[in-house]
């Protein structure tokens, strides 16, 4: 368990660990490129191992040391069969991307994870990829997991997504790079476009018209040089932490700021935090830089729409630093939450008002009214790392010492949480 004392302030200089979004990718597209891929700045969270676990599983050969990953690719078609069923852990990246890079196979697969995987909705990515050709089952028709892939002669499609979700247009446009004709997806909000950025990275053309992104089928990736930045949604929990804490002053290093996922910079300004960006700069075709985050009071906001799918991760420690700004913030048009690692709505809800917080659910997000003095908890992370680390943060507000139970989740994308958290607490 991890155990956070009111800190009276935080302070330093820090990195925060890879990208998850593109730690995934760059293995996933290095496996399939031809030739060698090298990656630095690689996220070695339990979710990543998963997907480095399953290519080695189809005859790619990874190494991997701390935050350095070689991968000898083998071209689209370089990958076996596996003899046993791939294993995706708790990783919702892992299965959903995989299961379009499975659909273009010409042979079979089983894919399965853990308890909290088996219970994640797997048929808003299924359909387009039947719509495609791919021949794929799992229980209640391919919504839950296990899943039975078995790929190949794919069809083009023009697909118009219900959700904007990077993970559902990802797991199309990798189809779409083997099939027959030029695939598009629209979808209603700009979702997270790593994929787009990391496959024109690795040498495909990607064409974007506004929400409407296509790729032609028959395209070759070629193996290159990844740096990974820090992960925003990881640095969300420490520039948190310095809006809670009175007197904090933080500078966080190489960090990605790609705009589909700068929702919680927005939301920091427009509460009136102060939040600067330096050494503004471009790395494999993701926007990087240094922010420099001060103590600033805040004040509550209405947060919707679409700088909902940018900023989705975020949202469980969005709720701590409201709970400690003046006013009512309101969050709504968040109904994915309902389908992360946990219900984050009815968590964040159960877990924050532990501390004193007056927050409430509503049916798309909730209510949470500040500014409120928070008191020591002892809480549950059930399995949800960024529930885990939101509810750390609110420690360091809250008066006493706070005890977080199953913090090993944090691992899954924040090895060493504990450990900063200390390091950057006076």
């Amino acid at each position: 368990m991890l155990r956070v004392r009111q800190a009276q302030k935080i302070e330093g200089t820090i990195r925060v660990p890879g990208d998850k979004s593109i730690s995934h990718r760059a293995v996933m597209f290095g496996a399939l490129a031809n030739g060698t891929t090298t990656i630095e700045g690689f996220l070695p969270g339990a979710d990543c191992l998963s997907t480095i676990s399953c290519f080695r599983s189809m005859g790619i050969a990874i190494e991997q040391q701390d935050d350095k990953v070689t991968v000898q690719g083998k071209g689209w078609y370089g990958l076996q069969e596996p003899s046993e069923h791939l294993e995706v852990g708790n990783s919702g990246t892992t299965i959903r991307l995989m299961a379009g890079i499975m659909s273009t196979q010409p042979f079979h697969v089983v894919m399965e994870g853990d308890e909290s995987i088996a219970k994640r909705p797997m048929r808003r990515v299924i359909g387009p990829l039947r719509q495609m050709g791919a021949k794929i089952d799992g229980r209640k028709d391919g919504e839950f997991t296990p899943l039975s892939i078995r790929g190949g002669d794919l069809q083009a499609i023009t697909y118009q997504s219900p959700v904007a979700s990077a993970q559902v247009k990802s797991a199309i446009l990798l189809a779409g790079l083997q099939a027959k004709g030029v695939t598009s997806v629209t979808e209603p909000h700009l979702s997270r476009d790593h994929t787009e950025r990391m496959l024109q990275a690795f040498g495909v053309q990607v064409l974007r018209d506004g929400l409407t992104v296509s790729v032609e089928g028959g395209q070759e990736l070629q193996g290159r040089a990844i740096s990974v930045p820090g992960d925003i949604s990881s640095a969300a929990f420490l520039i948190a932490a310095v809006m809670v804490v009175p007197g904090s002053s933080l500078l966080i290093e190489n960090v990605g700021i790609n705009p589909s996922r700068t929702g919680m910079i927005d939301v920091v300004k427009a509460m009136g935090g102060s939040l600067e960006l330096l050494n503004e700069r471009i790395v494999n075709e993701e926007p990087v830089a240094d922010l420099l985050v001060t103590h600033s009071e805040l004040h509550g906001i209405e947060i919707a729409g679409d700088l909902i799918p940018r900023l989705i991760d975020e949202i469980p420690v969005i709720a701590v630093m409201a709970s400690q700004a003046k006013g009512k913030t309101v969050i709504r048009d968040a109904e994915e939450l309902k389908v992360k690692e946990t219900d984050r709505i009815a968590t964040v809800v159960s877990q924050l008002s532990k501390f004193g917080a007056k927050v409430t659910p509503t049916d798309d997000g909730m209510i949470i009214e500040g500014q409120t003095p928070l008191t020591a908890a002892t809480i549950d992370s059930h399995g949800d790392h960024r529930i885990g680390m939101a509810m750390a943060i609110a420690g360091l507000a809250a008066s006493g010492e706070t005890v977080v139970e199953n913090d090993e989740a944090i691992d899954v994308s924040f090895p060493g949480f504990g450990q900063l958290l200390e390091k950057v607490s006076k």
